[in-house]
């Protein structure tokens, strides 16, 4: 199988790198000075229509812009994954611009570079085939299972719903922590020192995906006015 990777930044680089491991993988980037991991080939864009799979692995506010370049590439049958860490826009993006011949899965690996830095073994990706025939969703769920991950199959809607909260809070309070400056102590608890782990498992993304989980995901919105009231609410104590 020959999977291609579009986006090689600092998460498609390291998706490249595990897919590699047990299939023919290429990538794709518009910066021609990125470094690509080990065991992946160069790409240019106009090749995408010789693979069978392509995985978007490009910010959330591009997604759109993406897939009107890549189009014109996507060969019938090509099963295209998304990446992305919110669900329902790129899932409606994917179905509403690229051609009915081409299926489509939403996916959103719930690990990073630095959560999977040790293998990706019983890590959760959400998996959601919004596009696809029985037979493509099955072998992809297979797939993924095979690589160690632990798929948990949910809609697009279901993920944005939890992710609000699961991802969408641990992001907006990681950087709030950041903008504290937090120091090593030598007095420092282990709750101390988790929420330094917050922080630098949250700020070392790019600040676009930060900004796009909280303004892309439909449901982040409730979360900040919850998160809001939470403060609000203790600080009111003093």
């Amino acid at each position: 199988m020959k999977i291609a990777v579009y986006g090689m930044g600092r998460f498609g680089a390291f998706w490249a790198s595990r897919l590699a491991e047990h299939a023919d993988v290429s990538g794709f980037t518009r910066n021609q000075e990125r470094v690509f991991p080990a065991g992946v080939k160069r790409i240019s864009e106009s090749e995408l229509s010789g693979f069978d799979a392509v995985f978007l692995c490009c910010a959330i506010s591009a997604v759109e812009e993406v897939l009107e370049r890549i189009k014109p590439y996507i060969k019938p049958g090509t099963i295209v994954l998304d990446t992305c860490s919110v669900k329902v826009e790129p899932a409606t993006q994917m179905q509403r611009i690229l051609p009915e011949d081409v299926e489509v899965i939403a996916t959103h690996p719930m690990f990073g570079p630095d959560s999977g830095r040790n293998g990706v073994q019983g890590l959760p990706i959400v998996y959601s085939p919004v596009r696809a025939s029985n037979e493509t969703a099955s072998k992809w769920y297979d797939f993924l299972k095979s690589m160690g991950l632990h798929v948990i199959e949910m809609t697009p809607d279901e993920h944005d719903q939890e992710a609000a909260f699961t991802q969408g809070v641990t992001h907006f309070i990681g950087r709030v922590l950041d903008q504290l400056k937090l120091q090593k102590s030598p007095i420092a608890t282990v709750g101390y020192m988790k929420l330094q782990e917050i922080v630098e498992q949250t700020c070392n993304d790019p600040m676009q995906l930060f900004l796009d989980l909280q303004r892309h995901n439909p449901h982040t919105k409730e979360m900040r006015a919850r998160l809001k009231k939470a403060l609000d609410d203790t600080l009111s104590l003093f």
